[in-house]
């Protein structure tokens, strides 16, 4: 499995894509990547996720709205602490460039508004990335908006 790394000035969090669970959505994040979008993300949400993205970023996405909600698919990931959703307005079919990693378990996100889409997951057993991800939830509140300063596929 491919995995997304995401550097911030807190350290780095390395994601495991899911393509097995969420094949279009991991494909749309890949082209995210590849484009440099990703590379200007800020997290800016902390509260029982912390949610990044292009949200009040110049940079928009090159890429159009999914136009597939994956959460219904049969083998779709359950929003549990780790996982890694697309994030979308009351419309499941619109999510692109705002992600959200679950600090806790959030079943109810599974099936809330049509349900958001999990397409990777925190590395397992990587204290490290969350190690990041604990250090951003602590920050954002605060009004620091950690950006990413890289992101890429390895």
């Amino acid at each position: 499995m491919s995995k997304l790394i995401l550097t911030t000035p807190l350290g780095a969090i390395t994601l495991v894509l899911r393509a097995d669970a969420a094949p279009v959505t991991a494909k749309h994040v890949s082209a995210l990547v590849a484009s440099g979008a990703l590379s200007s993300a800020s997290f800016y949400r902390s509260d029982f996720v912390i949610q990044f993205g292009l949200h009040g970023s110049p940079q928009k996405s090159p890429l159009p709205d999914l136009a597939v909600n994956e959460a219904t698919r049969a083998g779709a990931l359950s929003n549990l602490k780790g996982a890694v959703a697309v994030a979308h307005w009351d419309v499941p079919d619109c999510g692109n460039s705002e992600f959200f990693i679950s600090l806790k378990d959030n079943p109810h996100l599974d099936a809330a508004y049509g349900g958001y889409t999990v397409f990777a997951t925190v590395a397992p057993g990587d204290a490290a990335s969350w190690a990041t991800v604990d250090a951003i939830a602590k920050a954002v509140p605060t009004g620091v908006k950690p950006r990413v300063t890289r992101a890429e596929i390895a």
